[in-house]
């Protein structure tokens, strides 16, 4: 095996899915990280795993966070690393028994984490921090990156402004913290007393095994993906990582200059995606605004957790798809503006970046669901967590066991609970974990750029209290989705809660004395072509007193449930 054919490169899914999408709080730098990762080394019950009353006692006694926050990235790590079905369907029952803040905490007090990898999970929540060099010269300086990007590098970065997507991001990331990453793994009996790493010091291979989180490999094109722990105790890596099969150790510098020679680019990342990624084709070609849409994936090729389907572009359209190519995917729904879209499979995790005027109806999405920079839209999910930045005038149907998290930005949210269903959505949220209890779609966790929003701090890094709404039951409705498909699903999972079932059963009873009055009233047959003729007119008539972006959702899907497409729009084969 050459050396030279060896690849490392970040893994997309601890930058994806567990980078919260806000600048991290100052607490969570570099300097107070060092600090904790002396700390756990030498407190019972830190290390190897530490337990959540541990890390409670830590983020809220030393780095004063609110609690609430250091569950949350407590939880978030436990998303990240994933569970069996069975395991997470277990805690969700579990969960669900609490009756209290006591009974909650003691079921809490179960869940450990491997401590070196929740030490490296904190230390890239500094992906998103801001940067005023950054914001200046639009990057950070000195950078990593070419100076003169290819042409499919810009088109990456122009399609991926969010820095969870951007393998890019992720790269220069890597490669500009390469060493300060390192230093997290080494001993305290290695560092001075200033917190600063003696010459000569050295990494466990144990230790090492932590940074399998972060990057992965393999030993050359076409050859398996590999954690970066085996790549570098096996030749030729070996003799240039400088690894003691005696000590079982790196030189920390030898190993740091290894790795840096090895960085690359992921090759199963948005960028590989869309230079060869597996276009997917239309089930009829049509002129216009079809010709815009730009969809591929790269499932045909990628191992787990680097699945992704890249949607971008669909222009008054109705795309609906189950389809074993979604499952377990990443999907990134990009600038789609004015569609339906249906995903009704069992699906890793979704973002919705620069939309508008779209209805997402979404299959169990087992981590999480992110909306950034959206207008106008209406998401219908059960997910493993809902975040919602930057976005305006959105109405989010979920059903989901942690808090919704809505970032710095929003205005106008509306959060309802999860009102629609499809045969085979039991199935499919059983297949990743999900429950219908707990339910915590009413309860969101507002965090700014500090931490948790204060409502004392009149401050324009904090989301403004009112900034969302939840959903009056005067202005709920179900919602049927309009396809046959296999399964035993025939209601909405768990059921609606008391106040939008009753809204619902009185409805559907105006609605049958309507019917009744109708039938009963004594009319000919031109008499009632009249009475049907003005019926309409008063319905279009009540569209048009609505916002008129709201007006153009509402008769497309009136007529998108009748005919199972919008009118002049055409379904989309994957």
């Amino acid at each position: 095996m050459e050396a030279d054919a060896v690849s490392i490169w970040p893994r997309m899914e601890p930058f994806l899915l567990g980078a919260l999408q806000v600048a991290p709080p100052s607490k969570l730098s570099l300097h107070y990280l060092r600090k904790m990762a002396s700390y756990v080394r030498t407190r019972d019950g830190c290390f190897p795993s530490m337990s959540w009353p541990m890390w409670r006692h830590i983020a809220c006694g030393k780095l004063q966070l609110h609690e609430d926050l250091a569950w949350l990235y407590f939880e978030t790590f436990d998303l990240l690393i994933g569970h069996v079905p069975e395991e997470r369907l277990e805690w969700a029952e579990c969960l669900s028994q609490c009756s209290n803040k006591s009974e909650l905490d003691q079921q809490r007090s179960r869940l450990s984490v491997d401590t070196l990898q929740f030490l490296l999970f904190l230390y890239i929540q500094q992906l998103n921090r801001v940067s005023l060099r950054t914001s200046l010269i639009g990057e950070e300086w000195p950078s990593m990156r070419a100076r003169s990007p290819s042409r499919s590098d810009r088109e990456a970065k122009t399609s991926s402004q969010n820095k969870n997507w951007d393998d890019q991001a992720h790269l220069s990331f890597v490669q500009s913290h390469l060493g300060e990453i390192l230093e997290l793994l080494v001993e305290p009996g290695q560092l001075s007393q200033s917190g600063q790493v003696l010459r000569g010091c050295q990494i466990s291979l144990d230790a090492l095994r932590s940074l399998a989180l972060l990057l992965e490999g393999s030993a050359g094109p076409g050859r398996a993906v590999q954690p970066i722990h085996r790549l570098l105790t096996k030749p030729p890596l070996q003799t240039q990582a400088g690894f003691c099969s005696a000590s079982r150790c790196f030189p920390l510098q030898k190993l740091l200059l290894c790795l840096q020679n090895r960085l690359s680019l992921n090759p199963f990342g948005i960028t590989a995606c869309l230079q060869s990624g597996k276009k997917l084709t239309w089930a009829q070609q049509v002129e216009g605004s079809m010709k815009r849409a730009r969809i591929a994936r790269n499932t045909h090729t990628a191992p787990p957790g680097s699945k992704m389907v890249l949607m971008s572009q669909v222009f008054k359209q109705t795309l609906a798809k189950t389809s074993d190519k979604l499952n377990g995917a990443n999907i990134k729904i990009h600038r789609c503006a004015d569609a339906f879209i249906y995903l009704l499979s069992p699906l890793r995790s979704v973002s919705l970046d620069k939309c508008r005027d779209c209805t997402v109806v979404l299959g169990p999405v087992e981590t999480s669901v992110h909306i950034h920079s959206c207008q106008n839209l209406r998401v219908m999910c059960v997910s493993g967590r809902i975040a919602i930045g930057v976005s305006s005038r959105c109405t989010i149907h979920t059903l989901t066991p942690t808090r919704p998290l809505l970032l710095p930005g929003n205005t106008d949210i509306t959060l309802g609970p999860f009102h629609t269903f499809y045969p085979s959505l039991e199935d499919h949220m059983g297949s990743v974990g999900l429950a219908v209890v707990p339910n915590a779609w009413d309860r969101p966790l507002l965090v700014g750029t500090e931490g948790l929003f204060n409502p004392s701090l009149n401050s324009s890094s904090n989301p403004a209290p009112l900034c969302y709404r939840l959903l009056p039951p005067a202005e709920f409705n179900t919602v049927v989705v309009p396809f046959e498909m296999e399964g035993d699903t025939c209601e909405v999972p768990g059921g609606l809660p008391p106040l939008y079932q009753v809204a619902v059963e009185e409805k559907e009873k105006r609605i049958q004395n309507w019917q009744k009055t109708v039938l009963e009233t004594p009319l000919n047959k031109q008499q009632k072509q009249q009475f049907q003729d003005l019926v309409e007119v008063k319905f279009h008539e009540w569209l048009l007193e609505r916002d008129s972006t709201t007006d153009t959702q509402a008769v497309n899907h009136t007529k998108h449930m009748r005919t199972g497409r919008a009118v002049g729009q055409s379904p989309m084969a994957c």
